[in-house]
């Protein structure tokens, strides 16, 4: 299918399905003539214009006083995407590349950029041709917008820089020479354009928006199989318990529990204990909140990736070359880092009910095996829960806290949300590690409850793991089936 980039509301939702889907991209008509406007009006602003306009006719950040030759406006550019391609660590993915240049093509298509048309074009070519520019994750400060991780997605425009290509790691160079394109000539203002702006951070978040929706929704189905197995209670999940103090997803949480273990013969029995510890009795609490936090976020991201996000703000309608502030990561920074936090509680609730099944409580064997102290069962898989739970948290530090001026202090306060990404995506895998454990961990104590069994929810997911990951017996080497579990949850 085909994408019409426009002015039309863009969902996270649809990001995912156009990258996960392999869609196409198009400008639409509106689009065009948004682009061509706002360039068109910049280039009669110059040609009037005596007084200096920032990083058009000037140099940039602390050099935005140096006034720059209308005959080296272009080269000026060109030096902007060389000189600010400084990423080091881990490449990106490319899935989160592809976000990225897919909301930059968004965001300068509102017409208020000043980019030229052929150099939006190139990029969706590049978009619409599976080639992904080599982004490294490190370099952002999230201030003047993602500066070293854009310079290096922009590099190919020029013929620099490197790109994957049918799986293929070829220069910019290389990449015009088998497409048969030339080198787009950049013109004032578009380096500029397409460096500043939030596009690494922003589509860092949707992904993990998308993948921590996913894990929500898989953590209170793997907290259902984990009560039954533990032979927990109903009760904390009626909903007048929740109707009293009524947070949204805690409301929303202690409904899906009910619905996953209606018909469970396990639940309906009588218990001997009064009350269940609260990484059972809570998880509408703890839960819910996390999914009131995803939905926060969520609205935030929402708003910036349908945004113009680069400086100066060209505005055709009201006559104006602005310099302001609309690159600062600040807005989704914050949201980032609260993210993170509520994802490592996740992780942190699901841990603790493992070591609840592994404990050899409620008539259940120690470690989850037959015949414990011969077989050390499920004993370090709760270990290696503890270890990324730690990690987790350890990540969960907000870096918007931070800050380290720069540019001779011109930059004198940053985001530092490119660094709240990474560690974002870090707690979503993690996380993601987490659940899948407590999963290995409830089935197999599910198991051990035989001849009851939960609901018929549960013991569909249940027979459907059990196609992947075996009921486990005696000792075996462990980690394939961690994997297997992960991968389960990624279906």
């Amino acid at each position: 299918m085909t994408h019409l980039i426009s002015s039309a509301h863009l969902t996270i939702e649809k990001v995912g399905e156009i990258i996960y889907e392999h869609d196409s991209i198009e400008l639409s008509d509106d689009a065009r003539r948004r682009i061509i406007r706002s360039r068109e009006y910049l280039d009669n602003r110059i040609e009037k214009e005596e007084n200096p306009i920032y990083g058009v006719t000037t140099g940039f950040g602390s050099l935005c006083n140096v006034s720059v030759s209308k005959d080296q406006l272009s080269q000026l550019q060109v030096n902007l995407i060389k000189s600010h391609a400084c990423g080091v660590g881990d490449r990106l993915s490319n899935d989160i590349v592809k976000m990225m240049m897919m909301l930059k093509i968004q965001s300068l298509s509102y017409g208020y950029s000043g980019c030229k048309l052929d150099t939006v074009q190139r990029l969706v070519d590049m978009f619409n041709s599976d080639i992904c520019p080599v982004v490294y994750e490190q370099g952002s400060l999230g201030a003047s917008g993602d500066l070293v991780p854009l310079a290096h997605l922009s590099l190919p425009l020029v013929g620099l820089g490197e790109v994957e290509m049918n799986g293929e790691l070829l220069s910019g160079e290389e990449m015009n020479r088998r497409m048969n394109w030339k080198p787009i000539e950049l013109a004032s203002k578009e380096g500029l354009a397409l460096l500043n702006g939030t596009q690494n951070m922003s589509a860092q978040a949707v992904w993990a928006l998308l993948h921590a929706q996913r894990l929500s929704e898989w953590a209170d189905l793997i907290a259902a199989m984990s009560l039954d197995a533990f032979d927990g209670r109903i009760e904390p999940f009626t909903h007048a318990v929740h109707a009293v103090r009524p947070h949204e997803g805690q409301i929303e949480t202690a409904a899906r529990i009910r619905k996953a273990l209606q018909g469970s013969a396990l639940i309906g029995r009588p218990k001997k204990h009064v009350q269940d510890p609260y990484s059972f009795r809570c998880v509408p609490q703890v839960h819910g909140a996390v999914k009131d936090t995803i939905r926060y976020v969520r609205q935030v991201v929402d708003i910036e990736i349908n945004s113009a996000t680069d400086n100066p703000t060209v505005c055709p309608d009201e006559d104006l070359i602005i310099s302001a502030g609309n690159f600062h990561g600040e807005p989704i920074a914050l949201p980032m880092d609260y993210l993170s936090i509520a994802l490592s509680e996740l992780s942190n609730i699901s841990e603790r009910r493992i070591y609840r099944l592994v404990s050899g409580l409620r008539d259940l064997p120690s470690f989850l095996v037959a015949k414990p102290g011969l077989n050390s069962g499920f004993m370090i898989a709760q270990y290696t829960a503890a270890s990324v739970v730690s990690l987790n948290k350890s990540y969960a530090v907000p870096s918007s806290t931070d800050n380290i001026p720069s540019c001779q202090d011109q930059e004198d306060l940053v985001s530092m949300g490119a660094n709240a990404a990474i560690k974002l995506r870090k707690v979503v895998a993690n996380t993601e590690r987490v659940l899948a454990i407590e999963l290995f961990n409830a089935a197999q104590a599910l198991d051990f409850r035989r001849p009851l069994v939960s609901s018929p929810e549960i013991m569909q997911i249940h027979a459907e793991y059990r196609q992947v990951v075996p009921f486990i017996d005696t000792d075996v080497v462990m980690y394939p089936h961690i994997e297997a579990s992960i991968q389960f949850l990624n279906r």
